[in-house]
């Protein structure tokens, strides 16, 4: 695990040099081990590559940057590849000679032998840079990029006068003076209306991620022009997708998931360093902490409890770590310890998000019980659809139909009866979304955008004035940059080709996991130096489970059906038959007990960036709706989060 940067300038300067050490001195969290560059190579003028190493695997002969045998490939890599030694022997059986025991060292012999081709071989979590420097692969030296299918990895660019750069966190590209400490007013919509910035802007102006499952190549002598970003993986295209024998009943489904299962988290289990697992109360957790206790007895375990809370998971994660027999510890936390800590956990974030403190504080829990690399079961509940969207979305999806045969006049007139209706059934925000799906239908490219909303369409316009443009034009006048409307658009086209369940799984994976968990996952737990795998996404058995019809993953009534079957001997029945839990601390009792103080002096003094775009109110009377009982924590703690990030890292 590392974080990784570098620049492609337009001439050969010592700047180059410079910035990428600013990069790699801001990313020392990231990889606290050792650094490695790539400087002053004559063949690629104004290129430098650099990279911060947690070493994981091979301690000592790991170092990056990697070459191949004759020097002229070489790669800076973030991540693990779990199949690296099969690959390994089958990239020696094609003549390659290694010389060290990194998986790192397997991408350049793998873009020796298949070029762009190679990222079909890979199976693990990655975002890497490689130089391929050969003149007859090319008429000019190459810079390849890319990212893992499902973004696991994060890596962000942008295009400076001077050129391109490109890092593991947006934090970097800030501190090295590539980027403007410039607000992105598309990126704050889409963060208030989701709670986190939609893939692939950023809150910074001008600096985007490399969207999951894609790849960007430039020439470096040709650096005057952003990129573009280019599809690698799609699993329509998959081996289990093009399967004619895939499993069609739920039986049969569980019993081809149960060995994948099992061998994505031995997989995941290789380390040359401790490797513990994150445990809760839920099914997900169970099920890793099961698979991982069979591959290694006695593996560490942990929890993360509340004393006296109703949030405490502790008893019901002790019940699982007996029954598994791993060795379990509980780092207790409570609102003062949260208080203390809390500009620690901000100062974690890489860009803002109302999800994150919480695994701030898990991956915090992980390093106090000496952890270096953690498992967990983040993806469970995409792909066996454990959230409560796959009941909601339907429930939007009539409504809108409904919508659209109503004139907007009385639409707008039956509005309240409407948010009556729903709020019946839910939170006290549960009325506001079904308002929002119900007057203004078309707002958002699917019904399941709805049910993700935090601020959604017509309260959002209480905050700011939103922006939801479909497309941009780069600096450079010629250039389309990206846009996150344009990504929740494409996301839902490929949804509606998929049965029901199979197309809320897919809008999971692509916003919520993808813009929100995994990014979170990363930036907080690589702030405390841990590594955090998450076998549930292992490519091949993700792909496996999204090529499956719905009536092969579901059974009425039984909560995550096909998970549970497929591992039914393996838990207890308690945990096997409960509901789930969403995983969160105790918001909603700390933000009016020891944190209101803290987040009404924030309200009170908006961030310079912020100030000049916030309605004149808006955010108090979010805040005094949460102290009323009329809306929920989410929505008040993530206009402090933003208020603080942006205070951090953003000018006026």
């Amino acid at each position: 695990m590392c974080g990784i940067c570098g620049v492609a300038f337009t001439s050969r300067n010592a700047d180059a040099e410079s910035r990428v050490r600013a990069m790699c001195a801001a990313m020392h969290h990231r990889g606290p081990d050792e650094e490695g560059f790539l400087l002053s190579e004559a063949r690629a003028p104004g290129l430098a590559l650099g990279m911060r190493r947690l070493s994981i695997i091979d301690l000592v002969g790991g170092h990056q940057p990697i070459w191949n045998e004759t020097k002229d490939v070489a790669v800076v890599f973030n991540g693990e590849l779990y199949g690296y030694r099969d690959l390994r022997e089958r990239l020696v059986l094609c003549g390659h000679r290694f010389a060290t025991q990194s998986d790192t060292e397997i991408l350049v012999h793998a873009w020796e032998e298949w070029g762009e081709d190679a990222l079909n071989e890979l199976r693990g979590m990655f975002a890497f840079a490689l130089l391929d420097l050969r003149e007859r692969y090319a008429t000019a030296p190459i810079l390849f990029l890319a990212r893992d299918p499902l973004g696991i990895k994060p890596l962000y660019y942008t295009q400076t006068p001077q050129g391109f750069a490109f890092a593991s966190e947006v934090r970097g590209l800030l501190a090295a003076g590539l980027a403007p400490r410039s607000l992105s007013r598309d990126a704050l919509t889409s963060y208030l209306l989701f709670g986190s910035v939609s893939e692939p802007v950023t809150l910074v102006e001008g600096v985007f991620s490399l969207p999951p499952g894609h790849r960007m190549l430039l020439h470096v002598p040709e650096r005057r022009r952003v990129p573009r970003a280019r599809q690698w993986w799609d699993p329509a295209l998959s081996p289990a997708a093009r399967d004619t024998r895939k499993p069609r009943d739920l039986a049969s489904a569980a019993k081809k998931l149960r060995p994948m299962l099992e061998d994505a988290v031995k997989t995941h289990l290789i380390a040359d360093v401790p490797v513990g697992l994150f445990l809760s109360s839920g099914l997900d957790s169970g099920a890793i902490a099961a698979l991982a206790a069979k591959a290694q007895s006695g593996i560490q375990s942990f929890t993360l409890a509340f004393p006296g809370t109703a949030f405490d998971e502790a008893a019901a994660a002790r019940v699982i770590a007996q029954h598994c027999r791993t060795k379990h510890t509980e780092v207790p936390l409570g609102g003062a310890a949260v208080v203390e800590r809390m500009d620690e956990a901000i100062a974690a974030l890489d860009q803002p998000t109302m999800d994150a403190v919480n695994t701030y504080f898990v991956s915090w829990a992980a390093r106090e019980v000496a952890l270096k690399v953690a498992l967990s079961g983040l993806g469970g509940d995409e792909l066996f659809a454990g959230y409560q969207t796959f009941a909601d979305t339907p429930r939007v999806a009539r409504l809108i139909r409904t919508a659209w045969f109503v004139p907007a006049v009385a639409r707008e007139l039956t509005k309240l009866l409407v948010a009556a209706l729903a709020g019946s059934r839910g939170s006290p925000d549960a009325g506001r979304k079904a308002i929002a799906a119900w007057v203004s239908p078309d707002s958002l490219p699917h019904p399941y955008f709805f049910t993700r909303a935090l601020f959604p369409p017509g309260k959002l316009e209480q905050i700011i004035e939103p922006r939801f443009r479909p497309s941009t034009i780069g600096p450079d006048g010629v250039t389309l940059e990206p846009t996150w409307i344009g990504w929740l658009q494409r996301a839902a086209d490929e949804a509606r080709k998929q049965e029901p369940v199979a197309g809320i799984s897919w809008l999971e994976i692509r916003s919520y996991m993808a813009s929100t968990l995994l990014r979170d996952t990363d930036s907080v737990s690589m702030a405390q130096s841990l590594e955090v795998r998450v076998p549930m996404l292992d490519t091949p058995l993700m792909e496996f489970v999204n090529a499956l019809p719905d009536a092969a993953r579901r059974r009425p009534g039984i909560q995550k059906a096909l998970l549970v079957e497929a591992i039914r001997d393996l838990l207890p029945a308690e945990i096997l038959g409960q509901k789930k839990r969403t995983f969160t601390l105790p918001w909603e009792e700390w933000l009016r007990g020891p944190l209101r103080k803290r987040v009404e002096a924030s309200f009170g003094n908006p961030a310079p960036a912020l100030k000049p775009v916030l309605r004149p109110g808006g955010v108090q009377v979010v805040w005094k709706e949460f102290l009323a009982g009329r809306t929920t924590w989410a929505r008040p703690w993530s206009l402090f989060v933003l208020n603080e990030w942006c205070r951090r890292h953003l000018a006026a």
